[in-house]
Order: structure tokens, then C-alpha cells, then sequence
């Protein structure tokens, strides 16, 4: 199958393969409250400073797993490195698990800190092993979770023990009353015995006078506490909101995904919209000039009218049938008719139509399973159609094998021939024309697909074209 010098046909009757890049949306998070302002002497009163106290004390024991699992996938990845497939496989995995462990954090984060983390974009998953096995490891949202554990636990022990402290000591110090007279009975240097907290040398918080002063310096620090509680809780915040949730420029890609998914799908309803009015319109309109043109050539040589005129009706008549030919060509190729009924249909009707034995081997799921996209069942439709005019031109093969089906959630589509080989993509050249085979490179590409192409000189030629489900 050799690659043809001009511009693919395919490629050329629509827009699509040259479609801006764009695709899913920006994953929104969970509604959250506002997060409610607190003055100082607001504090202990406020349920923003007790829950964001409640976070303190759960993110220690919950990062302290966090931790274990981070030590857990080191360990299990270079143990298991000396067989390459278990080693990568296993950090893999667990890279891609780390969004499932924070996804907690981003809960806890969410009903107690109130703060609205978005999940991150949702993991891709290239097809292949090798291509899923390296999607995982460089997820980079897998990466910040990781490292959002590792930060985590020194945080969360730091963070716990200044709020405990600056919680528990001024409500020790607010009750001293009720529990002080508990504590062992001490001698004091006045040679008198006490039972209660001895603040400096000499000095016993065991009358009710002291216990009243004990009590309000207690409640003066417990509104100290509370501030304290929430300026680091404030930092658990600043940490999740920097590394769980997506990047800028994951939003960025999603926006531009998204917008190209758009532009693919309106540029595909766009040629269908062309190839239905040139059907139903220009096509009908120009049957009937033919037919006119066909009864004015009856009429002229039953009339005996001059050869002249008799020979520009014929003329006249047949180029309106000439133009209704190419005109059939130019709709197919904008959109087959075929193709309404499904990629299957539309490859097999392509089969029965090539001078080139063509096998055709389908295996897609029927209902209640989705087709692929519109635009996609085009665009491998129109690959399938220039591979095939390839292989016819310029290939000498005496057969062609298409493959389709489903795998791992994408469209796959192996075409191969037994005929010379040596195909290659040529580089656009100066004035950037391209070959056929690099336009449908580029036509594939636009919806990130795969195109693969082996042609080793004296054949065979396989082409791999790997497209997602939907746009």
C-alpha cells in the first residue's frame, strides 16, 4: 500500500480532521457552604472553630494511613522491580489509587474546612498495556495526591498537637475548680497543706479567689485557642486546595477538549446538513432539468428540427447526467448514506463495491450498547475509504482485511493488505500539502486517536487506527 502524492479526498470533503482541540467538561465539586467569618471574640461561640478543631483530630489518625500507604507502594515497587512488569504494574496501580484515598481528604476537607475542592480531571486511560501502564504513572493528579499524603502527616502532628494543647489547656484551666481539689495533696512552703495546681513556687490554686482568676485567664485563652484552631486548620485547607484539586492547566485542556468535541460534532452535522440538501435539493432539481432536456431531444428529432439544435440538446443532456454522476460522488464522499445505518453497514456496502477483494470482520456490541459517535463512525469510515483507494492505486494487492471492534472503550480498526508496501506519512512539504496517509493521521489525531502504520518494503501493509467512542 503506498501513499498517494495528493491531498486525501476523505480528508478534504470535511473539516473535521482539522478541528481545534477540546474535550470533557470541568468536573464541578459538591455544593459547600460559604465558609463563615469568625472575629475574636466570636470564637469558642462559632461552629466553624469546633468543626475545623474536628478536622485537626481526624486528618492525624487519617494521614497516618496515608503514610503507610505511600511507604507500602515504595516498598512494593522496588521489591517487585527486578521483574519490570510487577514493579511498574504495582506503582501504577497504587499511583492511580492515591485518587481514590484522597478523595476522602476532599470530603473531609469539603464538610469541615468548607473549603470547594473540585475533583481533579478524571483519569484517561491510553489503550494498550504498556500505554495504559504508563497513563497511570504519569497521571500527575495521582502524584499530587501522593504528595499531598507525605505533606500531610508531619502537618496533621503538628497542627494536632499545638490545637490540643491550646484547646485542652484553657479548658483545663476554665474547670480547675471542679477537678483540682483531686490532685495529691502537696506541703507548701508555708508548711500548710493543698490540693491544687501549684502555678509557680509556692503558689497554689486551692482558694476560691484563685480559682475564679484561674477560670477567667482559662476562658481568655480558650478564645486565643479557638483563633489558633483556626489559623492552622487554615493551613490543611491551603494544602488541599493546592494539590487535591485539578490544575489550571488541567481546566485549561478540559475547556479546550471540550470546545473541540463541539467543533468535531458541529463540523460532522455540518457535511450531514450539506450532503441532505444537495440529496434532496440540488440532485432532484438537476433530475428534472435531465428529464426536461430528455423530452426536448424527443421532441426536436420528432419535429425534424435541425441538427444543430438536435446535437446542443443531446450535448446539453448529456452533461446534465455527467453532473448528476459527479454530483452522486461528491454526497457520497461528503457523508455515505450508509453510514445512517451504522459503521458496520457502511464498511460492508464499502466491501461490495471495491474491484478489491475486501474481508471485512466486525465485532461491535449491538443495543442496548452505544454506538460511537457520529463523527467518529465518519471519521473511520473515511480512513477505511483512502486506505482502501490507496491500496487499489498503488499497493498491486490482490486482497484487503479489515478489523473492527471494540477494546478496552475505544474503537479499534486494523487494515492490512499483502500487497508491496514501503506506505509512509509523508512530511508536509513548503506549502503544506500532505499525503493521504498524513491527512488521515492528522484527521485521527484531532480526536486523539491513534495511527500506527507498519509497510515494510515487499508488504505486508497493517495500519492501526485506535479512535475513542465519543468526541
Amino acid at each position: 500500500m503506498l501513499t498517494s502524492t495528493e491531498p486525501s479526498a476523505a480528508s478534504a470533503a470535511s473539516p473535521a480532521g482539522s478541528a481545534a482541540p477540546v474535550g470533557p467538561s470541568t468536573p464541578a465539586g459538591a455544593a459547600v457552604p460559604p465558609l463563615e467569618r469568625v472575629g475574636f471574640w466570636r470564637g469558642p461561640f462559632a461552629t466553624r472553630s469546633w468543626r475545623e478543631f474536628g478536622y485537626i483530630v481526624l486528618a492525624l489518625p487519617w494521614s497516618l494511613v496515608g503514610l503507610v500507604y505511600f511507604v507500602m507502594m515504595i516498598s512494593l515497587t522496588v521489591g517487585l522491580l527486578i521483574t519490570v512488569v510487577g514493579g511498574t504494574g504495582v506503582l501504577a496501580i497504587m499511583v492511580v489509587g492515591a485518587r481514590g484515598m484522597t478523595g476522602i481528604d476532599r470530603g473531609l476537607a469539603r464538610g469541615l474546612l468548607r473549603s470547594p475542592i473540585d475533583s481533579p480531571t478524571p483519569f484517561r486511560r491510553r489503550p494498550g498495556f504498556w500505554g495504559a501502564v504508563w497513563s497511570m504513572i504519569s497521571d500527575g493528579a495521582g502524584w499530587r495526591a501522593i504528595a499531598y499524603m507525605v505533606i500531610q502527616f508531619p502537618l496533621s502532628l503538628v497542627t494536632f498537637a499545638v490545637a490540643v494543647t491550646f484547646i485542652a489547656v484553657p479548658l483545663g484551666a476554665m474547670t480547675h475548680w471542679a477537678w483540682g481539689r483531686y490532685l495529691p495533696t502537696q506541703e507548701g512552703a508555708d508548711g500548710l497543706l493543698h490540693n491544687g495546681s501549684q502555678i509557680v513556687e509556692g503558689v497554689f490554686i486551692d482558694t476560691p479567689l484563685r480559682n475564679l482568676g484561674m477560670a477567667l485567664v482559662g476562658l481568655f485563652l480558650l478564645f486565643v485557642g479557638t483563633a489558633v484552631v483556626r489559623g492552622v486548620a487554615h493551613l490543611h485547607r491551603m494544602l488541599a486546595s493546592a494539590l487535591l484539586g485539578p490544575t489550571s492547566a488541567s481546566l485549561r485542556v478540559a475547556r479546550l477538549e471540550q470546545s473541540r468535541g463541539r467543533a468535531v460534532e458541529d463540523a460532522d452535522s455540518t457535511l450531514r446538513r450539506i450532503e441532505r440538501d444537495l440529496h434532496d435539493g440540488t440532485q432532484a432539481r438537476l433530475v428534472a432539468i435531465a428529464m426536461q432536456l430528455g423530452e426536448a431531444k424527443e421532441q426536436a428529432v420528432a419535429s425534424e428540427a435541425g441538427p444543430e439544435l438536435t446535437q446542443l440538446i443531446a450535448d446539453a443532456h448529456a452533461a446534465t447526467k455527467d453532473t448528476l454522476v459527479e454530483l452522486r460522488e461528491l454526497a457520497r464522499g461528503i457523508h455515505p448514506p450508509a453510514l445512517d445505518n451504522g459503521l458496520a453497514v457502511a464498511l460492508e456496502t464499502l466491501a461490495a463495491r471495491s474491484p478489491l477483494p475486501v474481508t471485512v470482520d466486525i465485532d461491535l456490541p449491538g443495543p442496548p450498547a452505544p454506538r460511537p459517535a457520529e463523527a467518529i463512525e465518519t471519521i473511520a469510515y473515511f480512513c477505511v475509504t483512502e486506505l482502501l483507494t490507496n491500496t487499489i492505486k498503488h499497493a498491486n494487492a490482490t486482497g484487503m482485511y479489515i478489523v473492527v471492534e471494540a477494546r478496552e472503550g475505544a474503537l479499534s480498526l486494523r487494515v492490512s493488505d499483502d500487497g508491496i508496501g514501503g506506505a509512509v506519512i509523508l512530511v508536509p512539504d513548503v506549502d503544506g500539502h500532505h499525503s493521504g496517509l498524513a491527512g488521515l493521521a492528522e484527521r485521527v489525531g484531532s480526536v486523539d486517536g491513534g495511527f500506527v502504520i507498519s509497510s515494510p518494503a515487499g508488504g505486508p501493509t497493517l495500519v492501526t487506527i485506535t479512535l475513542p467512542m465519543h468526541v
